[in-house]
């Protein structure tokens, strides 16, 4: 059985800083790309960070600088260190693992609130 835990989430003060752990099992998890996205009340779910089989990594714009994404494949988890948090950083933060080979497989978590204010 496939599953993704997130954990870590929480509330903080703007300015401060979290850290997002996502733990999978049930899948060759270093064969997949991992993600994590968000999403805000009233808005789409948006890419925050992904990291590929590789290592090589991605952020989106709002992030960058601030976030930072990394996997360790022996324990298989990835995580999200969040630093320098806004108050518009305040969303649901899922993580995802995705694997393409001829089709695309995407598995989901259940996801995290991460809420910043003062």
């Amino acid at each position: 059985q496939v599953q993704l835990v997130e954990s870590g989430g929480g509330l903080v003060q703007p300015g401060g800083s979290l850290t997002l752990s996502c733990g999978a099992s049930g899948f060759s998890f270093s064969r997949y790309v991992m993600s994590w996205y968000r999403q805000a009340p009233g808005k789409e779910r948006e890419l925050v960070a992904r990291i590929a089989t590789t290592g090589s990594t991605t952020y989106a714009d709002s992030v960058k600088g601030r976030f930072t994404i990394s996997r360790e494949n022996a324990k298989n988890t990835v995580a999200l260190q969040m630093n320098s948090l806004k108050v518009e950083d305040t969303a649901v933060y899922y993580c995802s693992a995705e694997w393409t080979y001829f089709t695309t497989t995407k598995y989901w978590g259940q996801g995290t609130q991460v809420t910043v204010s003062s």
